[in-house]
């Protein structure tokens, strides 16, 4: 499946980067590549937003990663059928930025143990730099710079 979006606007971006979190709830991959300033930070934010992560939302350029972790709640009880909020694992999600290292150093900040995790949820901007170590079950999205406001995303 390939999927075409222009926003116009960082809301718009962002707003997207919700949307796609919906289908991240149990998990996953998403690689983010494209020029500097194209976007790919601000729909970072959105889908952290979308995740319910608690912010604030800034790109993990210098720290090469960032990690996040949210409380799970279980909102029916199987046996019962009754509506019970019973806490779950917390959920890992982790933000990495691939601009200054390579697959090694990534290998070397526990990727492995990251990705056998399937509920994990794993963004990384400059994904391209790291290619070799992603899985083919991957969501990529790649962003184009239109305009000062416009951005030509395209969802694969």
């Amino acid at each position: 499946m390939r999927k075409i979006v222009i926003t116009k606007s960082l809301k718009e971006t962002q707003s997207l980067g919700k949307e796609i979190a919906l289908n991240l709830k149990n998990g996953g991959i998403v690689c983010l590549s494209g020029d500097l300033g194209a976007g790919k930070t601000t729909f970072a934010q959105g889908l952290l937003k979308g995740l319910k992560v608690k912010g604030p939302y800034t790109s993990p350029t210098f720290l090469i990663m960032k990690h996040y972790q949210k409380e799970i709640t279980k909102s029916k009880n199987q046996s019962t059928n009754k509506t019970q909020n019973t806490k779950r694992k917390a959920q890992n999600i982790y933000h990495i930025d691939a601009y200054r290292v390579g697959a090694k150093d990534i290998l070397n900040l526990g990727w492995e143990e990251i990705v056998v995790d399937k509920n994990n949820v794993i963004i990384i901007e400059w994904a391209e730099r790291i290619k070799k170590i992603i899985s083919k079950q991957t969501l990529w999205i790649k962003f184009e710079w239109i305009d000062e406001n416009k951005r030509k995303i395209i969802i694969k």
